[in-house]
C-alpha cells in the first residue's frame, strides 16, 4: 500500500527571507575558502609558476 505523501508546507515571508541569509552567508563562506585555497596554492608555488616553459 502506497503511503500517502503530504503536499510540501509553504514558508512564511520571515523564514524565507532566514533560508536566503542563510545561504548567502555560507555561498560567502564557501567563496572565502576557495580564494584562501587559491591564495596559499600560489603562494606556495612560487612567483616562478607563471615563467615555466609550456
Amino acid at each position: 500500500m502506497p503511503e500517502k505523501s503530504t503536499p510540501p508546507r509553504r514558508l512564511t515571508s520571515e523564514e524565507q527571507q532566514r533560508q536566503r541569509r542563510r545561504s548567502i552567508a555560507i555561498a560567502t563562506v564557501l567563496f572565502v575558502l576557495v580564494a584562501i585555497f587559491y591564495a596559499l596554492t600560489i603562494a606556495k608555488l612560487g612567483p616562478q609558476i607563471l615563467n615555466r616553459p609550456l
